[in-house]
């Protein structure tokens, strides 16, 4: 009988270590998943913080861009008032539509110069609420306009990479 305690005492501290190295696993696991969702979470705020920088940096390129779009279109204006002047001589009406034209440009340039990506879009899609026919109508027209001049531009000629007769025929000439 002493055989079957030692056997009983040898079994029962091989169950309290394999406890305690299934509780030291358990323990390792949960620690490397804790870390894991950390490390999962700063990377979601990194780039989360990346995006954000980004967006910034794109609205502040294109709110540049929209500006010089405006003085584009302000010097624009001024090269129209200049052409309405060496027309008042000849004809004062046309002089006078041309000098109102240039005179909306310059409005709608300084109206573009104080306005930001965001409020030309929110601005765009009002109108396209508004106004949906006419937006549908302006698409087809810049669709089609693009489709004909695209159409119209002839192929590019490109030298053949196939050897034509004549190549072959002086090839043969060079051998024989």
């Amino acid at each position: 009988m002493s055989a079957q305690t030692e056997r009983d005492s040898s079994s029962s501290s091989e169950d309290s270590t394999g406890a305690k190295a299934s509780d030291a696993a358990r323990k390792a696991f949960d620690q490397a998943s804790g870390m894991a969702r950390d490390a999962g979470a700063k990377a979601r705020q990194a780039a989360s913080d990346t995006a954000s920088t980004v967006t910034s940096q794109v609205k502040d390129l294109l709110d540049q861009q929209i500006g010089s779009g405006a003085a584009a279109a302000g010097q624009f204006a001024n090269s129209i008032r200049t052409a309405a002047d060496d027309l008042d001589t000849q004809s004062p009406m046309l002089a006078g539509f041309v000098r109102t034209f240039a005179n909306r440009v310059d409005y709608y340039a300084e109206d573009l110069q104080h306005q930001t990506v965001e409020q030309l879009t929110k601005t765009a899609a009002d109108f396209t609420r508004k106004q949906p026919a006419l937006v549908f109508g302006l698409a087809a027209l810049a669709g089609f306009l693009m489709f004909r001049t695209f159409k119209n531009t002839g192929p590019m000629d490109s030298p053949s990479i196939q050897p034509t007769e004549n190549a072959g025929a002086a090839s043969q000439a060079d051998h024989g």
